[in-house]
């Protein structure tokens, strides 16, 4: 199974200057959770925005780059080369960034998404594709208050296909 995992504001905003735009401690528990044990497949920006290979989890990135090499990481020029290195996971994790996701989508890659929808609009540079809802169903919803850690009101979304 292949998932993508991402967290995203009102408007489908992703990020800005290759970086989160919020600082939410339960989405990123949630995060680590969800996608320990498994692969997780990442652009090259969106890997060096994080800055190093995030433990017990098999690191694959997405690069043009036939020369780029990290330790710790597997190397793909494609999406689907990136799929076939994660072949033995139960459940693949698409991590980003917003090329990435658009690509899998639109190549219909994609099984199920996880999405944490943060309750709230950012300035943002790139932005998570539109879900449209005839392909995705919602199939589980977790809506969770602000708190004194998490300073958004935010809710953890599961979609499947909806054939």
């Amino acid at each position: 199974m292949v998932s993508i995992i991402a967290a995203i504001g009102k408007d489908n905003e992703l990020g800005k200057n290759n970086d989160l735009i919020w600082h939410l401690p339960a989405d990123l528990k949630h995060f680590k959770k969800t996608t320990s044990g498994h692969a997780i497949l990442m652009g090259r920006r969106t890997f060096e925005s994080i800055g190093k290979p995030l433990p017990k989890r098999t690191n694959i990135i997405i690069t043009n780059n036939d020369h780029y090499f990290i330790d710790g990481c597997l190397i793909a020029n494609s999406i689907e080369q990136a799929i076939d290195m994660a072949e033995n996971n139960d459940e693949i994790f698409i991590i980003g960034g917003s090329q990435i996701y658009k690509q899998a989508l639109e190549k219909n890659l994609v099984d199920k998404l996880h999405i944490t929808i943060v309750h709230q609009n950012f300035e943002a540079d790139v932005f998570f594709p539109e879900i449209d809802k005839k392909i995705w169903k919602e199939i589980n919803r977790i809506d969770c208050k602000a708190d004194n850690e998490n300073p958004y009101n935010y809710s953890f979304v599961t979609y499947v296909k909806s054939n």
